[in-house]
């Protein structure tokens, strides 16, 4: 069992910067391949960006390419989303999941889900 707590949101002006942090409780927390996944309003919940259990590989969608950057700190059982450079497209609320077995692009695969954290991009 996994249970995890994003924080890390709030609101910041088109262009700036913000750093999630998802802090994972429970056993095992570096075998879990980690994503991070973000629902706007009236929006299905789309995957941001995925990272294996050693770091070694990395996942993300188009629209963050270059400038969103996935790490894990297993030592720390925490993994972050560094966002830069952010757009008012942004906005939603963020999810960070955990998945037994090979990650995916599939929300509906993952098996541990934190609350969400908010993040609004003020244009």
């Amino acid at each position: 069992q996994v249970q995890l707590v994003e924080s890390g949101g709030g609101t910041v002006q088109a262009g700036g910067s913000l750093r999630l942090s998802c802090a994972a409780s429970g056993r095992a927390f570096g075998r879990y391949p980690m994503a991070w996944f973000r629902q706007a309003p009236g929006k299905e919940r789309a995957i941001v960006a995925a990272i294996n259990w050693s770091s070694g590989n990395t996942y993300y969608s188009d629209s963050v390419e270059g400038r969103f950057t996935i790490s894990r700190d297993n030592a720390k059982n925490t993994v972050y989303l560094q966002m830069n450079s952010l757009k008012f497209e942004d906005t939603a609320v963020y999810y960070c999941a955990a998945i037994n077995g090979g990650w995916t692009t599939v929300a509906y695969d993952y098996d541990y889900w934190g609350q969400g954290t908010q993040v609004t991009v003020s244009s």
